[in-house]
């Protein structure tokens, strides 16, 4: 059994995403935000950095417990258990790891600095809530270009596509029209079909 901690965050369903993609049995402890949750003295046992989703595997490697912080960390470490949505030819690999740095690096840090200076900040800060749109706009334009030619962001369904997905969905606090990036929109819908992406996108 698998113990995620979890809120309703696009870092919290990549992961949610990915165990109900590989039928992982998982129990799901909701970790409020807005209740400030995330810096309870239990949960900071559990991740240093305050932050979800924290996987905790009673079955981990050497059939030891491990427990994990760190979306990105996590999409890897259940990929290599199970064996599922990781290419295992190298070249692959590395290109849907690219991806995955990606969006941790880039994709997630900048829209959610949209979402904050959009939604969620106190008055408006202009020259923020330019920077921020601007930047969400480039990332979807390298995501458009990357898919015109692709079913996936890397061939075949990755992690990497269970990474950025989520992000996406949340493309109205980005202030972003999906119908100007046509490719995104299309591989937008194709996620949004699969069953396992519907429930994932449920959790908690």
């Amino acid at each position: 059994m698998i113990e995620l901690y979890t809120w309703k965050t696009p870092n919290g369903y990549k992961v949610s995403i990915m165990l109900e993609a590989c039928l992982l049995h998982y129990r799901v402890h909701p970790v409020n935000l807005q209740a400030n949750e995330q810096f309870d003295a239990a949960f900071l046992k559990l991740s240093p950095n305050n932050k979800i989703p924290v996987i905790v595997d009673d079955e981990g490697p050497g059939g030891k417990p491990i427990t994990l912080f760190e979306s990105g960390a996590i999409l890897i470490y259940l990929s290599e258990k199970t064996g599922l949505f990781m290419p295992s030819e190298p070249a692959q690999r590395y290109q849907v790891l690219q991806w995955l740095m990606w969006q941790k690096g880039g994709m997630g840090p900048f829209l959610g600095q949209a979402h904050h200076f959009n939604r969620f900040a106190p008055e408006p800060v202009p020259y923020a809530i330019h920077r921020y749109n601007l930047e969400a706009k480039r990332l979807w334009g390298v995501l458009d270009r990357q898919l015109q030619q692709r079913q996936f962001v890397v061939d075949e369904l990755s992690i990497a596509d269970f990474a950025i997905y989520p992000w996406c969905s949340r493309y109205e606090w980005q202030q972003i029209d999906p119908s100007e990036f046509p490719a995104v929109a299309r591989w937008m819908a194709q996620m949004e079909n699969l069953p396992f992406v519907q429930r994932g996108m449920q959790v908690p």
